[in-house]
């Protein structure tokens, strides 16, 4: 249902079809970090992420989207690559730091995903980074995590949308970098809906958060100065600075009991009571 903030609000028997749709983006993903290994190329992982999806009777999210369409089912970005890094030649090397998103089409509804990971070392290529640098990313990688938790869990306590940027901000605080160019968004019968979702806080408090509002919550943060570029493929974005990034998403569903993460393999259980945000009983 459109309601009149131009948001489409869904039911719980659509949200159920979301949640089948985010379990396979959650394979995709599983399944490509159990793979990432240096020497691999983000063409591989792509391979890998696409194999399981059409496999299942799904279809990438990313595959043709935009203008110009983009070429592939994953975007894959390696250290300063922000987000929608193009999968191709490009050789994975123990310690890059590699964020992968996805997105996927089950039966007309979208699930939509991220995570960044290290590539780990191997006998064969060690991982030569220094031990400041190894803890600087790890914290870089685990910041924006939490961060996207916390934004997620915002949604329970918050009666408007600008609460999630609000707990983002206030989380990450100025420890890194926290890219304002892009953001979260509407999800359901279309990967990117109305709202946007800022990672930050603002004056305006955007639309109410109503049952049956779906989100894809994203935070960005970078190692130094957030300010970013577009490469010349038009679609990767990278920092200015050169500057390792992170990105972490997950598609969320608020219920009239409370939250369900439709990416999260326990449907944000866990973590979301670690938080103590309330946790809809379709969760589990």
């Amino acid at each position: 249902m459109l309601g009149r903030d131009r948001i489409q609000y869904k039911t719980p028997d659509q949200v159920q079809l979301m949640r089948l749709a985010g379990l396979i983006v959650a394979d995709a993903l599983d399944a490509v970090r159990a793979a990432l290994a240096p020497g691999l190329t983000t063409a591989d992982l792509d391979r890998i992420a696409n194999e399981l999806i059409v496999g299942r009777g799904a279809t990438p999210s990313f595959l043709n989207y935009g203008h110009p369409p983009y070429p592939a089912t994953l975007c894959v970005s390696v250290n300063e690559e922000v987000v929608h890094g193009i999968p191709g030649r490009r050789v994975l090397r123990a310690g890059d730091v590699v964020s992968v998103d996805c997105g996927a089409i089950l039966d007309g509804w979208h699930g939509d995903s991220a995570f960044t990971a290290i590539v780990p070392g191997t006998a064969e290529q060690p991982d030569e980074r220094s031990p400041d640098q190894v803890k600087s990313d790890q914290d870089l990688i685990d910041t924006t995590e939490e961060s996207m938790w916390r934004g997620i869990a915002a949604i329970a306590a918050g009666e408007r949308l600008n609460a999630v940027g609000i707990a983002v901000e206030d989380f990450v605080g100025d420890r890194f970098g926290l890219v304002e160019d892009y953001g979260g968004h509407g999800i359901g019968t279309e990967m990117h809906q109305e709202p946007h979702v800022l990672n930050y806080r603002t004056r305006d408090r955007g639309p109410k958060l109503k049952p049956g509002i779906c989100l894809a919550i994203e935070p960005m943060l970078t190692f130094g100065n957030p300010d970013t570029k577009v490469l010349a493929d038009d679609w990767t974005v990278a920092t200015v600075d050169g500057g390792n990034a992170a990105h972490w998403e997950h598609s969320v569903a608020l219920l009239d009991d409370g939250l369900w993460v439709l990416t999260a393999r326990d449907g944000g259980v866990a973590k979301l009571r670690e938080l103590g945000a309330k946790v809809s009983r379709l969760a589990g």
